[in-house]
Protein backbone atom coordinates (compact mmCIF):
# COMPACT_ATOMS: atom_id res chain seq x y z
CA UNK A 1 0.00 0.00 0.00
CA UNK A 2 1.20 3.30 -0.71
CA UNK A 3 0.69 6.63 0.39
CA UNK A 4 1.23 8.65 -2.35
CA UNK A 5 -0.67 12.02 -2.42
CA UNK A 6 -3.14 11.91 -5.15
CA UNK A 7 -2.98 15.85 -6.49
CA UNK A 8 -5.64 18.08 -7.30
CA UNK A 9 -5.89 19.62 -10.97
CA UNK A 10 -4.81 23.06 -9.68
CA UNK A 11 -2.05 21.06 -8.25
CA UNK A 12 -1.44 19.30 -11.54
CA UNK A 13 -1.70 22.33 -13.70
CA UNK A 14 1.26 23.58 -11.22
CA UNK A 15 3.27 21.45 -11.25
CA UNK A 16 2.97 20.90 -14.90
CA UNK A 17 4.31 24.35 -15.91
CA UNK A 18 6.89 24.49 -13.63
CA UNK A 19 7.75 21.36 -15.63
CA UNK A 20 7.12 23.19 -18.64
CA UNK A 21 9.27 25.86 -17.76
CA UNK A 22 12.05 23.81 -17.37
CA UNK A 23 12.08 22.32 -20.62
CA UNK A 24 12.66 26.36 -21.81
CA UNK A 25 9.09 26.87 -22.95
CA UNK A 26 8.15 30.42 -21.97
CA UNK A 27 5.88 32.31 -18.97
CA UNK A 28 2.64 31.85 -20.94
CA UNK A 29 3.68 29.18 -23.01
CA UNK A 30 3.86 27.28 -20.01
CA UNK A 31 0.61 28.34 -18.28
CA UNK A 32 -1.32 27.05 -21.30
CA UNK A 33 -0.24 24.39 -22.44
CA UNK A 34 -0.54 22.94 -18.77
CA UNK A 35 -4.17 23.96 -18.53
CA UNK A 36 -4.50 21.91 -21.51
CA UNK A 37 -2.96 19.33 -20.46
CA UNK A 38 -4.72 19.35 -17.08
CA UNK A 39 -8.21 20.35 -18.12
CA UNK A 40 -7.96 20.05 -21.69
CA UNK A 41 -9.16 21.37 -24.66
CA UNK A 42 -11.43 20.96 -27.84
CA UNK A 43 -8.65 23.71 -29.37
CA UNK A 44 -5.58 22.13 -31.98
CA UNK A 45 -2.61 21.89 -29.96
CA UNK A 46 -1.09 24.84 -32.42
CA UNK A 47 -3.29 27.56 -30.70
CA UNK A 48 -0.31 27.95 -28.15
CA UNK A 49 0.98 29.40 -30.74
CA UNK A 50 -1.09 32.60 -29.80
CA UNK A 51 0.32 32.82 -26.46
CA UNK A 52 4.45 32.60 -27.55
CA UNK A 53 4.73 36.72 -27.87
CA UNK A 54 3.35 37.56 -24.32
CA UNK A 55 6.72 35.63 -23.23
CA UNK A 56 9.02 38.12 -21.06
CA UNK A 57 6.39 40.31 -20.24
CA UNK A 58 5.00 40.91 -23.74
CA UNK A 59 8.04 40.53 -26.21
CA UNK A 60 10.22 40.04 -23.51
CA UNK A 61 9.28 44.11 -22.63
CA UNK A 62 8.45 43.14 -19.01
CA UNK A 63 5.65 45.13 -19.53
CA UNK A 64 2.03 43.03 -18.80
CA UNK A 65 3.53 39.46 -17.10
CA UNK A 66 3.30 36.39 -19.72
CA UNK A 67 1.95 34.04 -17.00
CA UNK A 68 -0.89 36.48 -16.57
CA UNK A 69 -2.04 36.57 -20.02
CA UNK A 70 -1.34 32.44 -20.14
CA UNK A 71 -3.72 32.33 -17.02
CA UNK A 72 -6.35 34.37 -18.87
CA UNK A 73 -5.88 32.68 -21.78
CA UNK A 74 -6.54 28.95 -20.38
CA UNK A 75 -9.81 30.56 -18.71
CA UNK A 76 -11.28 32.05 -21.93
CA UNK A 77 -11.13 28.72 -23.75
CA UNK A 78 -13.45 27.50 -21.05
CA UNK A 79 -15.17 31.14 -20.37
CA UNK A 80 -15.33 32.76 -23.21
CA UNK A 81 -17.75 32.28 -26.52
CA UNK A 82 -16.22 30.35 -29.55
CA UNK A 83 -18.78 32.58 -31.39
CA UNK A 84 -18.95 36.28 -30.71
CA UNK A 85 -22.01 36.68 -33.06
CA UNK A 86 -23.86 33.85 -31.73
CA UNK A 87 -25.94 37.00 -30.36
CA UNK A 88 -28.35 38.69 -32.62
CA UNK A 89 -27.60 42.66 -31.42
CA UNK A 90 -24.53 44.44 -30.08
CA UNK A 91 -26.49 45.06 -26.95
CA UNK A 92 -26.61 41.20 -26.24
CA UNK A 93 -22.83 40.89 -27.17
CA UNK A 94 -21.76 43.44 -24.69
CA UNK A 95 -23.92 42.70 -21.91
CA UNK A 96 -22.55 38.63 -22.85
CA UNK A 97 -19.01 39.91 -22.15
CA UNK A 98 -19.85 42.29 -19.36
CA UNK A 99 -22.47 40.19 -17.25
CA UNK A 100 -21.04 36.53 -17.52
CA UNK A 101 -17.56 36.72 -18.94
CA UNK A 102 -15.48 39.66 -17.74
CA UNK A 103 -16.21 39.22 -14.67
CA UNK A 104 -15.14 35.21 -14.37
CA UNK A 105 -11.39 36.94 -15.99
CA UNK A 106 -11.84 39.78 -13.07
CA UNK A 107 -11.74 37.18 -10.46
CA UNK A 108 -8.93 35.34 -11.56
CA UNK A 109 -6.75 38.78 -12.24
CA UNK A 110 -7.84 39.96 -8.80
CA UNK A 111 -6.60 36.36 -7.16
CA UNK A 112 -3.36 37.13 -8.87
CA UNK A 113 -3.25 41.03 -8.22
CA UNK A 114 -3.80 40.05 -4.15
CA UNK A 115 -1.31 37.79 -4.55
CA UNK A 116 1.52 39.63 -5.85
CA UNK A 117 0.51 42.87 -6.30
CA UNK A 118 0.78 43.89 -9.53
CA UNK A 119 0.53 41.89 -13.03
CA UNK A 120 3.59 43.59 -14.67
CA UNK A 121 6.68 41.46 -15.02
CA UNK A 122 9.27 44.29 -14.47
CA UNK A 123 7.30 44.92 -11.26
CA UNK A 124 7.79 41.24 -10.14
CA UNK A 125 11.07 40.83 -11.21
CA UNK A 126 12.79 44.04 -9.89
CA UNK A 127 13.86 42.34 -6.68
CA UNK A 128 16.02 40.50 -8.66
CA UNK A 129 17.71 42.97 -10.51
CA UNK A 130 19.45 41.16 -13.35
CA UNK A 131 16.42 39.58 -15.39
CA UNK A 132 18.63 36.50 -16.63
CA UNK A 133 19.56 36.00 -12.85
CA UNK A 134 18.96 32.50 -11.08
CA UNK A 135 16.75 34.40 -8.55
CA UNK A 136 14.33 35.94 -10.96
CA UNK A 137 13.80 32.25 -12.58
CA UNK A 138 13.18 30.69 -9.90
CA UNK A 139 10.59 33.43 -8.64
CA UNK A 140 9.23 32.81 -12.33
CA UNK A 141 8.50 29.56 -12.52
CA UNK A 142 6.86 30.01 -9.04
CA UNK A 143 4.47 32.67 -10.85
CA UNK A 144 4.52 30.49 -13.17
CA UNK A 145 3.29 27.56 -11.53
CA UNK A 146 0.89 29.77 -9.45
CA UNK A 147 -1.17 31.15 -12.46
CA UNK A 148 -1.39 27.52 -14.15
CA UNK A 149 -2.84 26.63 -10.89
CA UNK A 150 -5.56 29.53 -10.85
CA UNK A 151 -6.41 29.17 -14.26
CA UNK A 152 -7.84 25.97 -13.75
CA UNK A 153 -9.93 26.65 -10.36
CA UNK A 154 -11.61 29.61 -12.15
CA UNK A 155 -11.86 27.53 -15.02
CA UNK A 156 -13.57 24.80 -12.48
CA UNK A 157 -15.86 27.78 -10.97
CA UNK A 158 -16.92 28.76 -14.48
CA UNK A 159 -17.97 25.34 -15.00
CA UNK A 160 -19.51 25.25 -11.82
CA UNK A 161 -17.99 22.31 -10.05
Amino acid sequence: MTDEKVLTAEEQAEQAAKGYFRQGLNCSECVLQAFFDVHGTHLPKEVITLCTGFGGGMGHTQNNCGAVAGAVMALSTVAGREDPFAKESMDERIAELQEDIYPKVAALIKDIEAEYGTLICRELCDPFGDFESKERKKNCMKLIGRCAALAEKHALLAEGK
